[in-house]
């Protein structure tokens, strides 16, 4: 039975990232943990793999999520963005969005990248990327597993709140 005064939730924030060494999964995770706490907020939290257009058309909102590789957004973010830009085209304009990047030592190229997509996709940007510089610069440095500081993780929740707050009470 339907309680009025305690709605279920009643909007969508999809997160899609990709990770290889956990940084930005931690990222996509802590986020979705803040977004959670909204309770009129499903949060839907797909790898890029596995993320369709359908979910992109389903969901009021977004965070991206990418570690950026060779100074560019990693290419199984790529490749979501490359199998979901034209069936949501002109179907998602005006929601909300943000993103994350981990990366080793800047992560702004990333960030431009997937501006660039959010801008021809017409979504409206609720805060600046929030980049994680890991610093690692050797290749084992690269490819060990990263683990993200709790300042980092804590910066990501309140991302994923902010986003999600803004989306019930209509701001967005």
């Amino acid at each position: 039975m339907d309680d009025p005064l305690h709605p279920g939730p009643t909007k969508t924030l999809l997160i899609v990232y990709h990770s290889m060494t956990g940084g930005t999964r931690q990222m996509a995770e802590a986020a979705a943990r803040g977004a959670a706490a909204e309770p009129t907020v499903r949060v839907c939290l797909l790898s890029a793999p596995g993320a369709q257009a359908a979910d992109l058309l389903d969901a009021d909102g977004y965070i991206f999520g990418t570690p950026e590789n060779l100074a560019a957004m990693a290419g199984l973010m790529k490749d979501f963005f490359d199998r979901t830009y034209y069936p949501a085209l002109d179907h998602i304009s005006g929601r909300p969005y943000a993103t994350l990047i981990c990366a080793g030592s800047d992560g702004h190229n990333a960030a431009r990248q997937v501006k660039r997509i959010a801008t021809g996709w017409r979504l409206k940007a609720i805060a600046d990327p929030l980049i994680v510089c890991t610093h690692a610069q050797t290749p084992d440095a690269i490819l060990a597993p990263k683990i993200i500081s709790l300042d980092d993780l804590k910066s990501c929740e309140e991302l994923g709140a902010a986003l999600a707050t803004g989306m019930s009470i209509g701001v967005f």
